[in-house]
């Protein structure tokens, strides 16, 4: 019976063979796809396959016509498509870092740049705190020592400090009687003038053995050693008794009388002293600070004196080359004071009347009246003295004259010749 069983199930399956088309029986291994996953395959297995496979005898389970379904993951549509994603992301990805990197390296030079200007600030601020921090720490030491030298040098200072006073009230005393024209009071442009000898006189006496005068006419003083300080100190005194010497002579031309002096010429006085005290100033110091210069005390070769002779030279150029900027304003001054200015034409008793026989400077009657371009008339010391500041007609502002004259008021320079 066992042999009749296995015989049938043999013939049975001969015949299932010969009834299959070969067109319908598939590959043994032919992949068909997954319906359950559209991105896989399955290997279809007969059952002849498998019962050659090792252990299939083995299970002891009857032999079925049922295929079996081996799913295989594709690779080659997903990993190829995965695969291709990633690189296009990738390529993208590396254009855009590029991109990145460029930004955050002008980000980064721009801020190196901002922390190197921000550093510089910064230690330029705290460099002057330190300072300020020095000084205050240094503050009570600076007034000792300041304290020090005023008490060494008192004298000296308090001469200066005369002297410049002096200068001022002097100068400021001479300007006003000058505008007060015919009002002056010889009163006080004698007290000026006598207040300018005093000034002088005591000074030199007060310092009688240093023989300050010499250099007055370019002399030395008896002094045996010219340091720094005491050159400076002899350039300043002949400096201050040059002004007060030709501030002397303005006052003296205040007390000249009106008939002997007109007003414009008075005007060209104090215009041509002012410029050669200004000359004069600039060449009084000349032999002293040559003598400075020269000397080799603390060098005793003769390369000291070699330095010396060039450093007198150089000053010497330097000294020429300022009297010869000096020359122009000179000759200037020479010209206006040796030709007759006149500031507009004579005006008539007419022309008087119609502007109401009154100076609108001075509004007083008019004095030897002067009828402008523009037609206005003014005293002629009146329109003088404003043209000695201005160019414009005093009423409507009409340029008359391209030029002004300096120290036609009586003023004196407060520029200090130190050298």
């Amino acid at each position: 019976m066992k042999l009749r069983a296995q015989y049938d199930s043999r013939a049975a399956y001969i015949e299932s063979r010969r009834t299959h088309k070969p067109r319908d029986s598939p590959d043994p291994m032919q992949p068909e796809s997954s319906p359950h996953n559209g991105h896989g395959l399955s290997l279809t297995l007969q059952p002849e396959l498998l019962a050659r496979m090792p252990g299939a005898g083995a299970s002891g389970g009857p032999e079925t016509a049922e295929t079996v379904r081996v799913p295989v993951a594709n690779s080659t549509n997903g990993r190829g498509a995965t695969s291709r994603r990633p690189r296009a992301a990738s390529h993208s990805h590396s254009h855009s870092h590029g991109h990145t990197h460029m930004h955050e390296h002008d980000h980064e030079s721009e801020s190196g740049e901002s922390d190197l200007e921000s550093g510089e600030s910064s230690s330029s601020v705290s460099e002057l705190r330190y300072l300020l921090r020095w000084v205050k720490k240094s503050l009570p030491f600076i007034v000792i020592l300041g304290a020090k030298l005023i008490l060494q040098h008192a004298l000296g200072l308090a001469v200066a400090v005369g002297l410049f006073t002096t200068f001022m009230y002097v100068n400021k005393g001479i300007q006003t009687q000058v505008f007060l024209h015919e009002r002056r009071t010889k009163r006080q442009c004698l007290w000026l003038l006598l207040f300018l000898i005093t000034s002088s006189l005591l000074l030199f006496f007060t310092f009688y053995t240093q023989s300050l005068y010499r250099c007055l006419i370019f002399a030395n003083p008896t002094i045996d050693f010219l340091n720094f300080w005491e050159v400076l100190w002899c350039v300043g005194v002949t400096n201050f008794t040059v002004k007060f010497a030709f501030m002397g002579l303005k006052c003296f031309i205040l007390l000249v009388p009106a008939p002997l002096m007109a007003y414009r010429r008075r005007g060209q006085w104090y215009m041509f002293l002012e410029e050669v005290s200004q000359v004069y100033q600039a060449i009084a110091p000349v032999p002293l600070w040559f003598r400075y210069l020269v000397s080799y005390d603390e060098m005793e070769n003769s390369v000291g004196l070699t330095l010396g002779v060039l450093l007198a030279l150089l000053y010497l150029i330097m000294k020429l080359l300022g009297l010869y900027g000096q020359w122009g304003s000179l000759h200037k001054t020479l010209q206006a004071f040796f030709s007759y200015e006149v500031n507009g034409a004579p005006a008539t008793s007419t022309q008087c009347m119609e502007a109401g026989d009154i100076c609108p400077i001075c509004q007083a009657d008019f004095k030897q009246p002067r009828v402008l371009l523009c037609q206005h008339i003014f005293c002629e010391e009146c329109i003088s003295h404003w043209f000695n500041q201005e160019k414009t007609c005093p009423l409507c502002r009409t340029v008359i004259t391209d030029k002004v004259h300096k120290w036609k008021d009586g003023a004196t320079s407060s520029y200090l010749q130190i050298y």
